[in-house]
């Protein structure tokens, strides 16, 4: 069965605050070395899918740079490959964003003719997981059908984060309500997969005036297509995390770090390789101070301090004398003598000075005042290239903005729940 993937990668990921000021949310560093988009990519070459789309937005430049012509994924190659597929200015209503999941498919439906799949896989692009997607292309064909959603049981709590299944005794779908608010649809959650007839899709999304009033699949798409289609939910599982918000982004890249933990993604896996561009870095170095307890350390680190339940991306320098412990330091981040890290998400090229202590007290519970939908768990957050003065203290849910230098902060202690 000829299939193409279409891997949604235009989000703005505007819940990861200061990661997604300057990247795509799919370009996201992740567990040291990877990047988001890596696992989901990584997904399809190993279950045989060679031929890719990735439908790109918002700040596309640090995706297009990270993919290439796909060489890491073995995607450079004369059958199939990868594709990068962006809005672009046209005739009439051509020029826009797009604006939702199922508008910015079908504003590529040309390219998908072109490649005429018998199948088409749309897939997110932000989630943490290890899917083989064969099995769930012969369950969509031995049910005949028009549409399957991949989905997984969550807790209840989490319901209204995601679109939420009901489904009969066949696993045909029989409801599907978005985000219910009441919590009372049961917890089979949309996984974000969705496997297409390729003319049924073209059908659905051509309808309506100009087909515009087909946005998002989940809002407008899929509830159509049960009531008149042949839609059914494949049942996956294994080991899947949406990454979307500060919390789950950083609880579960130290679950990565700690060799105890048996519930999450095996990084390790020889027959499942998590394939990434990865820079030429040296090996990572330890100084005769440094201690690494239950952290992954990427390539290029020089560590003469202490880290501990951490996980740190390329290039990462921790000084004599300073600790990082419960973080996530992104690439190429300075961190100075005698400096303490507790708790914190330092974005890239950050530089944080002797004797700073970030992730100061116990004040958990003081919400940020300006995001306080979005750092309510006690993270701090440092963007990228900001410079952070020596010796001042920093509390929890503190967001300190990309390029901030030393002048902008206003003081020797910035409180618990400010922004700087």
């Amino acid at each position: 069965m000829q299939t193409l993937a279409v891997l949604m990668a235009g989000g703005a990921g505007t819940r990861l605050t200061v990661l997604s000021d300057k990247r795509a949310k799919p370009a996201v560093p992740f567990a040291g070395k990877y990047r988001l988009l890596d696992f989901t990519l990584s997904n399809c070459v190993n279950s045989g899918i060679y031929d890719v789309a990735i439908l790109t937005q918002y700040r596309p430049h640090s995706l297009n740079d990270h993919i290439g012509i796909g060489k890491p994924w073995d995607l450079d190659r004369q059958r199939g490959g990868v594709h990068l597929r962006q809005p672009y200015q046209g005739s009439g209503d051509d020029f826009d964003w797009y604006r939702g999941t199922a508008d910015a498919v079908y504003r590529n439906l040309d390219f998908i003719q072109e490649k005429n799949p018998e199948t088409v896989l749309v897939l997110g692009s932000d989630h943490i997981y290890k899917m083989d997607y064969r099995p769930m292309m012969q369950f969509h064909q031995d049910k005949g059908a028009d549409l399957t959603v991949g989905v997984m049981h969550i807790p209840l709590e989490e319901t209204d984060r995601f679109g939420i299944m009901t489904a009969n005794d066949e696993m045909r779908i029989t409801e599907f309500t978005e985000k219910p608010a009441k919590r009372d649809k049961g917890t089979l959650a949309s996984m974000g997969i969705y496997i297409f007839n390729t003319q049924k899709m073209v059908d659905r999304l051509s309808e309506g005036e100009d087909g515009r009033s087909r946005i998002d699949f989940g809002h407008d798409v899929i509830p159509s297509m049960i009531s008149e289609d042949n839609v059914f939910a494949y049942e996956f599982d294994g080991y899947w995390v949406d990454v979307g918000t500060l919390q789950s982004f950083w609880e579960t890249n130290l679950a990565l770090a700690d060799p105890d933990e048996r519930d999450v993604l095996n990084l390790h896996d020889p027959d499942w390789v998590i394939h990434t561009r990865s820079e030429e870095r040296p090996p990572v170095k330890l100084g005769p101070q440094a201690q690494v307890k239950k952290s992954l350390l990427s390539n290029g680190c020089v560590i003469r301090g202490q880290v501990e339940n951490s996980v740190l991306s390329p290039g990462v320098y921790v000084s004599p004398g300073a600790v990082v412990k419960n973080s996530v330091v992104i690439n190429d981040v300075w961190i100075g003598s005698g400096a303490v890290l507790d708790r914190v998400i330092v974005d890239e090229g950050a530089v944080i000075g002797a004797n700073t202590q970030l992730g100061y007290g116990d004040d958990n519970d003081t919400v940020n005042k300006k995001l306080s939908d979005r750092m309510t768990t006690g993270i701090t957050v440092v963007g990228s290239k900001a410079h952070v003065p020596a010796g001042i203290k920093v509390g929890r849910n503190v967001l300190i903005g990309s390029d901030r230098s030393e002048s902008d902060f206003p003081g020797t202690d910035i409180a618990s729940g400010e922004t700087v």
